[in-house]
């Protein structure tokens, strides 16, 4: 049984949710209360010490980051795949994907917004502005992309949905969370609310807040 490590507000652990149920893999989940300071107890530190989730446990072994966790499901369970079969749209994929979780979401993270308000003296509403200039310029990149080339489809990449959707769908659920003006990405919202109508993607309490 494939064990993940995550939290109802983390937008990596919820990337690594969708590709699970997206596989249909079994698994079980362990919530690590961020709020609480669980991730700094010593029994997750040994399993990640950079203190974060997601964390999946499969054979005996402790996987981070949710892309690299996510390359790793494809690997081991093929079925359903979510990356293309040709280099260039694996490529295509994959930068899509990094816009959001490399250039954007480690941005707006806790750690990034406590950091913001300890020692740069940042209130409320001029974190709220940092957070959404950063997810506006992540939307816009996205957009051009995804309206520009031919091969967007009904999803990201083609009509299939791929690892680029799963992660564009955590990407606009942190936007909305975070009450991002979105008005200017019509094709990335579009494609967003297509996948959120699958019960894979179901972002639970995430809507919720942050």
């Amino acid at each position: 049984m494939i064990k993940l490590y995550g939290f109802w507000r983390s937008l990596a652990a919820y990337r690594v949710r969708i590709a699970l149920r997206l596989k249909n893999i079994l698994f079980e989940e362990t919530e690590v209360d961020l709020l609480a300071g669980a991730q700094f107890k010593p029994d997750f530190d040994a399993l990640n010490p950079q203190h974060a989730v997601p964390v999946l446990e499969h054979e005996g072994q402790h996987l981070i980051q949710s892309l690299p966790i996510i390359e790793y499901l494809e690997e081991r369970f093929p079925a359903h795949p979510l990356l293309p079969t040709d280099a260039l749209g694996r490529a295509r994929v994959r930068a899509l994907a990094q816009i959001a979780a490399s250039d954007v979401h480690p941005l707006i993270v806790p750690r990034v917004r406590n950091f913001l308000s300890a020692e740069m003296g940042l209130d409320e509403p001029q974190k709220l502005r940092f957070i959404q200039h950063w997810f506006g310029m992540g939307s816009a990149a996205l957009e051009a992309k995804l309206a520009r080339e031919a091969e967007t489809g009904t999803c990201a990449h083609g009509d299939s949905v791929t690892m680029a959707d799963v992660v564009l769908a955590s990407h606009v659920v942190g936007a909305r969370l975070f009450k991002t003006d979105l008005s200017n990405a019509p094709t990335l919202t579009a494609l967003v609310d297509r996948c959120l109508a699958q019960p894979a993607f179901d972002p639970g309490r995430l809507t919720q807040g942050h």
